[in-house]
């Protein structure tokens, strides 16, 4: 199906700016089992483009939800895992006021954000998304 302006998603930008007030997360995996870890919680601080790279057993709401005792961001960006998307999730980022924004799938035509992390980092990664208010 060809994207036209019906079928857009409005665009609605992040106004928050500084350090630690907007995350990007997502898990990778699996991977071959190496000391019991398979997955990779990955999170990103928008401003300063500052990677935390967390090892997991698993890739549940769990994991995210332990990650998050250590800081509270403004706002999230996820995906729409059920990692993410979830009552534990829901219920701790009401608790503490973050807002929650879903990426959604890259659109041809639409101004994107583009993420490109350095090799030298250790994990390549290349997001484009545009983001939707959950």
């Amino acid at each position: 199906m060809a994207m036209n302006k019906r079928h857009e998603m409005p665009q609605q930008p992040i106004l928050f700016c500084e350090v630690f007030d907007v995350w990007g997360i997502d898990f990778m995996g699996p991977f071959p089992m190496s000391n019991g870890y398979s997955y990779i919680l990955l999170a990103i601080d928008y401003v300063p483009r500052w990677v935390e790279v967390v090892a997991t057993r698993t890739n549940d709401a769990k994991v995210v939800v332990d990650f998050l005792k250590f800081g509270v961001p403004k706002a999230l960006v996820s995906d729409q895992g059920s990692h993410f998307c979830n009552r534990a999730m829901a219920s701790l980022l009401q608790k503490y006021g973050v807002e929650h924004r879903i990426a959604i799938a890259y659109h041809p035509g639409k101004r994107n954000a583009d993420l490109v992390l350095d090799r030298r980092d250790g994990v390549g990664l290349t997001q484009s998304q545009t983001l939707e208010k959950q």
